[in-house]
């Protein structure tokens, strides 16, 4: 039976989890639990002025961001 919508859902706001949408055993997640990437905080800290700019984006995450660029082979 052909039926139509009865209203207009696009404007429905839903709330997801990033963790529900990355399966367990995904390789993020396995190198997440393996690598402590807190040593990249101690290699740029000189690079980085406590008192002057704007506030920087977190420099692990900018690492994350490129390490998984190159493992999944992601040109842009």
């Amino acid at each position: 039976m052909l039926q139509r919508h009865q209203e207009d859902r696009r404007h429905m706001e839903t709330t997801v989890k990033i963790d529900d949408l990355v399966p367990e055993d995904h390789l993020v997640r396995k190198l997440e639990k393996a690598i402590d990437f807190s040593f990249i905080y101690d290699i740029v800290k000189d690079l980085y002025s406590p008192d002057h700019g704007r506030p920087s984006i977190d420099p692990v995450v900018l690492f994350k961001m490129y390490l998984i660029r190159y493992i999944f082979g992601i040109r842009s």
